[in-house]
């Protein structure tokens, strides 16, 4: 039987198992188990063989994983039969060996596996554990490159699986293999042009060009030619003809970034252009056909700014077909782990370097408002790497303002608690932990960290309204929420004021 620690296998396409997703090895169910709790909670997806002919039909359905753990108590014929398995289906695969120290009066483990593939001790230490799944992602990031690719992996998805980045993916998943024009919007950092992208390699025009477009970084002067291009001669400077981002993009799609910094006369040609799918270089006369998919974004509030008389209201549901809300990183904190994965492969694949956070980081950063959303992220790990390349980042290494969990004077959100119990299990002690719950405890009957952190927090906002009597603005200042926060996720638990009538705060 094969399991998946969130999803059944079937529902897991083979061209999905990627650098992320790790096949687990061993003919004792119960011990494969906690250890997939334990690879769950590090963010990889995870898939489980019981036998030899289980591991074989997995390797040939999934090529694209990045590693198998091999572990339990094999013989010595067992082990050989593996070796000739992951030799003849998986042979770029580096596996990771767990194998077990004998008692002090057996005879020591006999390994039959290559001398090239990761040995680690078990029970295992996280650090020495992290290490081992270094080695891997290197070993995984050098095959790529030797065929002359950029690894399928590094591929600049939407990683999370928060409620709200899921239903990001749908939206795209519905919208992208039509030509309706998007809006995205979102603050700056969340990831408005991978959003786009996405949207292009959804699309029916995907073979075609994506051509990104700055709105707010050309002089309005030269916007109009940047955008429609221009004929010799049109103005001063003007040598030879050019063509503009409609031309380069035809047959593609055209992501307008910062659309809310485009001048109002600059607004008016773009309408026209929407409306009439036609332009004009500047300079010229001659019409000439906009075959472009239209994306756009922008971290403004493009209906106060129609209401300010600085947008054009035509323009904007023009824009706003589609509407794309990206949530800023602090709403969706439980992706960090996630997030912080992508990220590191993308660093280890461009620079060379990664850097690992230990549970308790991870834990603190979750408690940061992150007013950079995303891109703060990234900037944080790349100078973490700098500072500590390959090694592991501990709470004492991380900056005072990611320690002190307030940032941009949010609190912890409820989901600290999770990562607070569930880094027990992966701390730089044995798997076994009988001190400490693990995560398979922490997440019992039947659970997943999905439930068990929503029903943490609904039971924190309940008893917040019920210490401040139901004013939602106290409550609010209780938790270090927002009060619009609050009263959306009051709204999506169904939760009500303890006392009706009472001051709405």
């Amino acid at each position: 039987m094969l399991t998946k620690s969130s999803q059944s296998v079937a529902t897991i396409k083979a061209e999905d198992a990627s650098k992320n997703c790790i096949l687990v090895f061993d003919p004792d169910k119960t011990h494969a188990g906690k250890l997939n709790a334990i690879l769950d909670f590090l963010g990889y997806d995870l898939l489980l063989a019981h036998s030899r002919e289980e591991l074989a039909h997995q390797l040939k359905k999934y090529p694209g994983l990045l590693t198998i753990i091999i572990t339990g108590d094999l013989s010595e014929t067992e082990q050989q039969d593996i070796v000739n398995i992951v030799a003849r289906e998986a042979e770029h695969i580096l596996p990771v060996v767990l194998y077990s120290v004998p008692a002090k009066n057996e005879q020591p483990v006999s390994l039959r596996y290559p001398p090239s593939w990761v040995a680690v001790k078990y029970p295992i230490a996280h650090q020495e554990f992290s290490s081992a799944l270094d080695r891997v992602h290197a070993h995984f990031a050098h095959q790529q490159t030797e065929k002359g690719q950029r690894p399928a992996h590094l591929f600049r998805s939407l990683i999370g699986r928060s409620p709200a980045m899921q239903h990001i993916r749908h939206e795209i998943e519905q919208v992208g293999p039509t030509d309706a024009t998007v809006l995205i919007l979102g603050e700056s950092g969340t990831g408005k042009e991978v959003v786009a992208r996405n949207l292009h390699y959804h699309s029916r025009r995907r073979g075609k060009a994506f051509v990104p477009v700055n709105c707010g970084a050309i002089p309005r002067d030269l916007l109009e030619s940047e955008l429609f291009g221009h004929e010799k001669g049109a103005f001063t400077g003007a040598l030879t003809a050019r063509e503009g981002r409609f031309s380069l993009a035809s047959g593609g799609t055209l992501f307008l970034d910062e659309i809310g910094e485009m001048p109002m006369d600059m607004q008016v040609k773009l309408l026209r252009v929407l409306e009439e799918r036609t332009f004009e270089r500047v300079g010229g006369s001659k019409t000439i056909k906009a075959d472009v998919r239209i994306v756009a974004a922008t971290n403004c509030n493009l209906e106060q700014m129609v209401a300010d008389g600085t947008f054009r209201e035509d323009l904007f549901y023009r824009l706003e077909v589609f509407p794309i809300n990206l949530p800023p990183l602090r709403e969706r904190v439980e992706d960090l782990p996630l997030l912080i994965a992508q990220l590191n492969d993308r660093m280890e694949y461009e620079k060379h370097f990664s850097v690992r956070f230990s549970p308790d980081a991870v834990s603190i950063l979750s408690g940061y408002s992150w007013p950079g959303n995303v891109r703060e992220l990234a900037n944080l790990i790349e100078r973490l790497g700098i500072k500590f390349p390959n090694g592991l980042v501990e709470v004492n290494d991380l900056p005072m303002k990611y320690r002190s969990g307030t940032g941009d004077g949010v609190s912890h959100d409820s989901q600290l608690d999770f990562f607070a119990e569930a880094a027990a299990a992966v701390r730089s002690q044995p798997f076994a932990v009988k001190t400490k719950p693990t995560v398979a405890q922490i997440l019992a009957n039947g659970q997943d960290m999905k439930s068990y952190v929503s029903e943490v927090e609904k039971n924190l906002i309940s008893q917040a309204l019920e210490e401040t009597d139901g004013v939602i603005a106290h409550a609010a200042k209780l938790l270090g929420l927002r009060r619009t926060t609050l009263t959306e996720k009051m709204r999506k638990y169904g939760l009500q004021r303890p006392r009706e009538g009472r001051a709405t705060g």
